[in-house]
Parts: structure tokens; C-alpha cells; sequence
């Protein structure tokens, strides 16, 4: 086991979603903390919000809470709150994107020589857990 680091990504929150990791990237202010909550409220757990750290392990990513930041949600307009967290493989990541297509193409994220499908993303729906978590049935690994 190897620990790399997350630099690349540094606009990250993650959950765990039916025991698998979902990456949410996207600038400061994209809808990543809100996404996650909006997951978070139909039964996801929290990885991280505004950062991990990545786990090269038997061949997979695995993501865990930063320690420095462990267990903080952000949420925009009330402010931060204590959530619990877990660790989890990552399966899928979702780039937030205001001009994704309807219908996506799956595209890849490399991390340590890993491939994890990426698929851009539309927020500001009332559906937009729900569409995440059926990208996580299709497309996750």
C-alpha cells in the first residue's frame, strides 16, 4: 500500500454510496458540498468535503477522510457541521460542469496509473442525487 497524494484534484468532496466512492470535482462554489448533501440525506456517507487522501491499494484508489478537515461539512448558507465519515474505493468521479450534456460520454481520470471513469456533470436540479446515483450504477467500476 502506497499513499499518493491529492493534489491534482484539490476541489474534491467524496462519499460512499452503497459502499462505493464517488468523487465530486469542481471549482470552489460548483455545487460538490451540495451534491454530497443531497446524497448524504438519501443514505451516502461522508468521505470528504473540500479534500482526501488518496490510497493506491490491490489495484484500486481508495479515498479517506483528511485528518485536518475530518468529518466537516460545509453547507452553504448555515455554515459547518460534524458529519460521519468513512473510507471508501473510488468507483466513479463526476466533473461538475454548468454545460454537460444530456447524455454524457464516459470519459477517465487517471490516478496512479488507475483508471476511474469520469463523466461530466450538471447540478442545480431538484433530481441531481438521484441522477448521481444512477451514474454510479452505470458507470461506476
Amino acid at each position: 500500500m502506497s499513499a499518493i497524494t491529492c493534489q491534482p484534484c484539490p476541489n474534491v468532496t467524496c462519499v460512499s454510496l452503497e459502499g462505493r466512492g464517488l468523487m465530486i470535482e469542481g471549482p470552489p462554489g460548483s455545487g460538490k458540498s451540495t451534491l454530497a448533501m443531497m446524497l448524504i440525506d438519501r443514505g451516502a456517507i461522508l468521505v470528504g468535503d473540500d479534500g482526501v487522501e488518496l490510497e493506491r491499494r490491490d489495484g484500486a484508489i481508495w479515498a479517506h477522510p483528511a485528518p485536518s478537515i475530518r468529518g466537516l461539512l460545509e453547507i452553504r448558507g448555515a455554515g459547518i457541521v460534524q458529519m460521519p465519515v468513512v473510507s471508501a474505493r473510488l468507483s466513479l468521479v463526476l466533473k461538475l460542469d454548468s454545460n454537460a450534456p444530456r447524455l454524457p460520454e464516459v470519459a477517465q481520470r487517471i490516478l496512479d496509473d488507475i483508471a476511474l471513469p469520469l463523466i461530466p456533470f450538471r447540478t442545480g436540479d431538484a433530481a441531481q442525487a438521484l441522477r448521481a446515483e444512477h451514474a454510479l450504477r452505470l458507470h461506476g467500476v
